[in-house]
């Protein structure tokens, strides 16, 4: 186990996400009165820092087993730690593929040994997520999976989805769909289609191809009374369909992506391989709804899609280079930028979207919890003032994709702690 053995904490002047001001104590992973706290417990002086529960993080790519080139367990959850973390949902596009129960505990195992925060595997909803035949869903769930995507590619076929939300009512499994109708957006698409994609000579990849699957999808969750969910959100019309689904009293769920809120298609016009992403950098309509659906809470939470990538699948002509962005490390502090320094969000609807929700999602009942005498010591401490310039060189993960290099931004994080282990201490 990566994590450093537990040991008591009391935590000294912290301010909590409603503004109250408190000490805090941790002993045997879990929130303790202070007076309760061993006499040798390290004493920490948060004074001026913000006290949240560990974020979790529905949509991780680590790599392991299959691309150890670009990112291992211990490399990503370091990279978690660092951003707040204490969970990650490791998506299935491995190799081997996670869609069998052997595969899924496998990666839970490896977890267990060399996590910095909690790893929870996802399972394929397809074998091989080839999008033919269900995977073992029912062996995967009894081993407690409950989240399964082919996150990568599209669970295209109407059947084969109705069969996915169906099978997984009875386990309250949910379906995590990479919505992108592979005839609308094939394996070339690589560029948001606009005037921008037609003068750069790039394959377009329009915004019609995300929201008719998702408009399909919440239909089907309806007729099946399956749960669903949407990931990396990309477009206003799958943000129209979301909140329409809602409306009508669906069991849906969506997630954006930090570099989603953020960034612009206008990045793409350098041919830097570093903002190629799937589905991609949208306009700045498509970035206001974005914005404006997380802060009303249409959307759910904020999934980081941590897509690491080795040097030579970057190193490429911008429309063969493999997508995908590093996330888990900027995450927090893109949120804090765009949504709550600009007032869309308080410190508790951040909390509720970064840490409540997608636990809440992934029926990880121990996660996202408040932080409260005798609940798992689960903890991220917040510097708000603090900012710095991204430099990629400085990462946690094994690899250098990451967007945000050069750019200046919040750099909040001063120590993470997971079940009461202190994974990160700046």
């Amino acid at each position: 186990m990566n994590a450093p053995t537990t040991k008591a904490l009391v935590v000294g002047g912290v301010r909590l996400a409603d503004g109250t001001r408190t000490d805090l104590a941790i002993a045997d992973g879990r929130f303790v009165e202070v007076a309760d706290a061993p006499a040798d417990a390290e004493r920490i002086d948060a004074d001026g820092l913000l006290a949240l529960p560990g974020l979790v993080d529905l949509h991780t790519h680590l790599r392991e087993p299959g691309r150890e080139d670009a990112e291992t367990v211990g490399s990503g959850t370091r990279a978690a730690a660092r951003g707040g973390y204490t969970a990650v949902f490791a998506m299935p596009n491995l190799t081997p593929t996670t869609d069998t129960a052997e595969a899924a505990q496998y990666v839970a195992e490896l977890g267990r040994r060399d996590g910095s925060c909690e790893v929870v595997p996802i399972g394929a909803v397809t074998k091989g997520r080839q999008g033919a035949e269900l995977a073992e869903l029912g062996l995967m769930a009894a081993q407690g999976v409950r989240v399964f995507s082919d996150d990568g590619s599209c669970v295209h076929d109407s059947l084969i989805m109705r069969r996915a939300l169906t099978y997984l009512k009875p386990y309250d499994g949910v379906v995590a769909q990479h919505a992108q109708d592979p005839r609308l957006a094939g394996p070339g698409a690589c560029c948001h289609e606009s005037e921008i994609s037609g003068r750069l000579g790039l394959p377009g990849w329009p915004t019609v191809a995300e929201s008719t699957i998702i408009a399909r999808d919440v239909q089907l969750a309806e007729f099946t009374g399956g749960r669903y969910h949407a990931c990396h959100l990309s477009t206003a019309e799958s943000v129209d369909v979301i909140r329409w689904a809602k409306a009508r009293g669906i069991a849906v769920t969506a997630e954006v992506t930090p570099h989603h809120l953020l960034l612009d298609t206008p990045h793409v016009e350098t041919y830097d391989t570093t903002f190629k992403v799937n589905p991609p950098l949208r306009t700045s309509e498509h970035i206001e709804a974005l914005r404006e659906g997380l802060a009303d809470g249409t959307i759910d939470v904020v999934g980081t899609d941590h897509a690491p990538h080795a040097v030579q699948d970057k190193d490429h002509p911008f429309d063969i280079a493999l997508p995908g962005m590093l996330g888990l490390e900027q995450a927090l502090g893109v949120v804090m930028e765009v949504m709550v320094d600009s007032g869309r969000l308080d410190w508790a609807g951040l909390v509720d979207r970064m840490s409540s929700a997608p636990a809440r999602i992934g029926r990880l009942a121990h996660q996202g919890r408040p932080i409260a005498v005798g609940e798992p010591a689960h903890l991220v401490l917040v510097d708000p003032s603090r900012r710095a310039t991204v430099d990629r060189q400085r990462s946690a993960s094994r690899s250098r994709n990451n967007p945000y290099h050069g750019r200046e931004l919040p750099d909040p994080v001063e120590l993470t702690v997971w079940a009461g282990r202190v994974t990160y201490h700046r």
